[in-house]
């Protein structure tokens, strides 16, 4: 039951007050426990779900090194993307057939794409993570880092608990507090969580039928479009206004086609896009379609979602990409180095971390193109010594 009259004497005080990230873990806990209440939960249930919070030092350490996020497009695509997985997703798509047609059927979303998106996360439900989702989820919101995303997660693992779908102390996943064979936070699993296998309850460690559609649910919120294609691989021509290239420009296919960029394969499979090029002009080319921005609501890294829509085409029947001759990326101190070196000249690349995310892309863009250099977004070392 609700206890309404404290819920409302607590409204007043700001989830600030509750529990403020950093400081005494007691008090923190104390904060939390205070904020849910605050929210309607009954003291009972509080005290019971956070009677086993801890910290865990590991978790911390996990978000301080993705390391993984700084391999380069071929190198990591090459890494995740094996035979075995594929040989595996195809034998996974013949096994649970009828569910993905009813992902596509109810969703709109293809059997590739969630079957990528399986294997990339817990390589098709054989590793889903070790890790406390409850201490996990605690000790990031704790942490000063990025405490908005992971705090809301708390209290929403708090309704899972009382619904009877989650114990804080036995339930496991990633680091990062994701849970099951296709990695839902639990505001997620609350939002699009589907019974697929119609045993009543949401069951996404244990049933691909749940996982699937519930990943497949979820893909649709975020902005998935039934019927409309992701991501094509495509040819590019030696010269062309490299400026129009990456996610933030997007033109007509019949543009794109008059400065020269074709299909690999077949004819276009929508009518705009943007030119992806992972490793700058002489590397990988593709030309992304709007439902490839969705990646993104799912995951941040530009190498990672381009892999993963990538190898969705994979197991959709394209061929292996044309890797070409790209110009030799960065080293991890070179990358920073230039990092730095945007920063002074204005550029918001973020955190000197050494990874070429959206940001450091951009900046890379921009500035190649004030030098008079191909502005295609892939760091050389031809630029950092300009800069």
């Amino acid at each position: 039951m609700r206890h309404l009259c404290l819920a409302l004497a607590l409204s007043s005080i700001t989830p600030a007050a509750f529990a403020a990230c950093g400081g005494s873990w007691a008090s923190f806990v104390g904060g939390m426990k205070a904020e849910a209440i605050s929210k309607g939960h009954s003291k009972s249930d509080v005290d019971r779900f956070f009677s086993s919070a801890r910290q865990d030092p590991k978790v911390l350490k996990a978000d301080r090194s993705q390391g993984v996020f700084k391999r380069d497009f071929i190198d990591f695509s090459r890494r995740v993307i094996s035979q075995s997985r594929i040989n595996k997703g195809r034998s996974n798509a013949k096994k649970y057939a009828s569910v993905f047609q009813r992902a596509e059927r109810d969703y709109g979303v293809p059997a590739g794409v969630l079957l990528a998106f399986w294997a990339l996360e817990t390589d098709y439900g054989a590793v889903q993570g070790d890790f406390n989702t409850f201490n996990a989820l605690m000790t990031l919101s704790h942490d000063c880092r990025r405490p908005e995303l992971f705090r809301p997660q708390v209290f929403a693992a708090l309704e899972l608990f009382e619904r009877g779908n989650f114990d804080p102390k036995t339930t496991k996943g990633a680091w990062a507090g994701e849970i099951g064979m296709v990695q839902m936070l639990p505001e997620d699993i609350i939002e699009n969580g589907v019974d697929g296998d119609g045993d009543g309850k949401v069951s996404l460690k244990t049933s691909a039928p749940d996982a699937l559609l519930s990943g497949a649910k979820m893909l649709r919120s975020l902005g998935w479009t039934p019927g409309q294609a992701w991501l094509q691989e495509v040819q590019v021509p030696s010269q062309m206004d490299w400026s129009k290239t990456g996610v933030d420009s997007t033109l007509d296919v019949t543009e794109w086609a008059a400065m020269g960029v074709k299909p690999r394969s077949g004819s276009f499979q929508g009518n705009s896009g943007s030119i992806l090029l992972p490793m700058g002009r002489k590397g990988p080319a593709f030309i992304a379609y709007p439902n490839f921005r969705v990646y993104f609501e799912w995951n941040q890294s530009f190498v990672y979602v381009t892999t993963a829509a990538y190898f969705a085409t994979r197991l959709s029947g394209a061929p292996v990409y044309n890797a070409g001759n790209p110009d030799p990326g960065l080293s991890d101190a070179n990358m920073k180095a230039l990092q730095k070196k945007l920063a002074a000249r204005g550029h918001d690349v973020g955190k000197i971390d050494g990874i070429l995310g959206s940001g450091t892309r951009g900046a890379v863009q921009a500035e190649q193109k004030r030098l008079g250099l191909p502005a295609d977004a892939w760091p050389t070392v031809e630029l950092l010594k300009k800069l």
